[in-house]
């Protein structure tokens, strides 16, 4: 079913959760230990990100040599797999950033074939590396373009004109939102029109960077449907588990951090800092459905216990 069918349809708030591959030759029965407890929540469905090449610089008896790495495949296996094992619907992510509309178009006709009908489309990460585009070829350079292509699909174009005889695809497709703003874009306002320009190229929901101050959130909201921006903009949330993430979430991820929550973490030992990021994160979301927010988004990556923490206090 398409995402934007779990909110039509919804009668009370739900929870999905975004996870990340495995490491080149990791094990997928260790992802498949991680979504066995996410299922115990109910997600609707489940986000799968993907990752381009990237440089490494490695230190060697030779001096330091630049390596050319893809940290982690597998982004479609992965979703089908998830999907099939454990009947839930799955949203793999697209990115511009490495990939060519032809190789992009293959991945889009493969995950039709497979039965997802969920996407979601965004730039990417610049990792250092700018895959060379073979001649003949061509590239998205932004979310929109990738929207765009996606869209062109859903309408049977696709990149070879003569396919004249191409059957239609039918992706729901979701954009990444920033309460905070892009960190490219001048101001929040532009930042707006970009995700408006999107949604009229094809897009159908938002879902938003994570944010630590609600604030952050409603005044997007407000802002969103002051433009007359109307689907769905699903919270996406983050919970401190570390006192890195004090310094690697703002630096990576371009957000703030409340000064409270900050030097809660700051002033706590290492071993307290789970329980703190908890505790925020329980205010966060008891706020935001008091609000009437549809649904609350988590980035977990492939770590479940602040989840298993967070859901023993949160009352859904």
């Amino acid at each position: 079913m398409k995402v934007i069918e779990y909110f039509e349809k919804a009668k009370n708030p739900f929870i999905t959760f975004e996870i990340l591959p495995l490491q080149r030759g990791g094990d997928i029965r260790k992802l498949f230990s991680i979504v066995d407890v996410l299922m115990n929540y109910k997600p609707p469905f489940i986000d799968v990100t993907s990752h381009s090449a990237q440089i490494q610089y490695l230190e060697t008896s030779g001096g330091i040599r630049k390596k050319v790495k893809r940290k982690r495949p597998g982004t479609i296996g992965i979703s089908v797999a998830i999907k099939n094992k454990y009947n839930v619907d799955t949203v793999p992510h697209l990115l511009c950033q490495g990939f060519t509309k032809e190789e992009t178009e293959d991945a889009l006709i493969e995950l039709n074939y497979l039965g997802i009908e969920n996407v979601l489309a965004i730039r990417g990460d610049d990792l250092g590396f700018e895959k060379p585009i073979p001649e003949g070829k061509t590239s998205n350079i932004y979310a929109l373009d990738l929207v765009r292509q996606i869209s062109d699909m859903n309408k049977g174009k696709y990149l070879e004109e003569d396919l004249l005889d191409a059957s239609p695809t039918n992706f729901c497709i979701g954009i990444s939102g920033y309460p905070e703003k892009h960190f490219e874009a001048p101001n929040l306002n532009s930042d707006l029109k970009y995700a408006k320009e999107k949604l009229i190229a094809g897009a159908h929901y938002i879902v938003t960077q994570m944010f630590f101050d609600n604030k952050h959130y409603f005044s997007y909201l407000k802002k969103c449907r002051d433009a007359g921006i109307s689907v769905p903009i699903i919270p996406g949330l983050k919970i401190i588990t570390k006192k890195d993430h004090l310094s690697s979430i703002p630096k990576n991820f371009f957000v703030d951090i409340p000064d409270e929550l900050s030097e809660e973490v700051l002033a706590a030992k290492s071993e307290h800092v789970l329980d703190i990021g908890v505790e925020w994160a329980v205010k966060q979301c008891e706020e935001l459905l008091n609000s009437g927010v549809p649904s609350l988004h988590f980035y977990i990556m492939q770590y479940v216990k602040p989840i298993e923490n967070l859901m023993k206090k949160l009352k859904l």
